[in-house]
């Protein structure tokens, strides 16, 4: 079944921001798809948001992606919006040597690697579309890095970049490039970071979507929600100030 609205792609949407996402859209008159990498949690999901669809896929898995896009193009006839939010955050000590290289690469392939995966995948069928829209989801530490998660803040700001690139590569065919830059978010990614001394108040899921949706509809380039809006404008007039200001505790304890 197909929305007039279009059909929307999530990664990693079966917790957190992006389910958040895919029940507003869902609930807005979308056709959502969501995906993750652990059956038991989409199938929790699909009890409870009966008209949302399910599919286990890992988004570092070039095969993976390959298969999920034959199979929508093939059940959905394509999607309209892909929005890249699958993503992890690991805080570490990288002076103590003590965090596993492997665990630093993943965190580069789930955060940078995959998005450009899946753009590559599923950009025949969004060109296909007569609203296309990508959505990658990055952080407002693209603007001020967070130095107790380095990888994360990394990958965060070439997400960034690469954005901004491919939002004029993609220009030709009217696929319109968002990017959602949140700030710190209780979500199950933020709660596993270990961050010490966070005394931001955190964001609420429901209120990034909420202010995800507001921006996805004017077409918004650049959507910064809370804080976020703040760090990017700091990141310009006083980039050392607000760097010192956000790593008082550069390392987790």
């Amino acid at each position: 079944m197909t929305s007039k609205l279009g059909t929307v792609l999530i990664t990693g949407g079966n917790s957190g921001i992006g389910l958040e996402i895919a029940k507003l859209m869902d609930k807005k008159g979308y056709k959502v798809i969501i995906t993750g990498t652990n059956q038991e949690k989409l199938n929790k999901v699909k009890a409870e948001n009966p008209s949302l669809s399910i599919f286990k896929s890992d988004v570092t898995n070039n095969e993976d992606i390959q298969s999920l896009a034959n199979t929508i193009k093939k059940e959905f006839g394509g999607i309209d919006v892909l929005i890249n939010n699958a993503g992890i955050l690991e805080a570490f000590d990288l002076g103590k040597e003590s965090h596993p290289l492997e665990r630093q690469f993943k965190e580069i392939a789930i955060n940078f690697n995959a998005p450009i995966a899946m753009v590559h995948h599923f950009l025949p069928q969004l060109k296909k579309s007569e609203n296309g829209v990508i959505v990658n989801v990055s952080s407002s530490l693209a603007y001020v890095p967070f130095t107790q998660a380095p990888v994360y803040s990394g990958t965060k700001a070439a997400v960034h970049s690469w954005t901004k690139s491919i939002r004029l590569h993609l220009k030709p065919w009217n696929i319109k490039v968002l990017e959602l830059l949140p700030p710190l978010v209780a979500t199950p990614l933020e709660k596993n970071a270990k961050i010490t001394g966070n005394t931001v108040k955190l964001m609420q899921p429901e209120d990034l979507a909420k202010a995800f949706w507001k921006g996805f509809q004017k077409n918004q380039e650049e959507i910064t929600p809370g804080i976020a809006t703040m760090l990017r404008i700091m990141s310009r007039i006083a980039p050392k100030f607000i760097f010192k200001q956000l790593n008082k505790i550069p390392t987790p304890i």
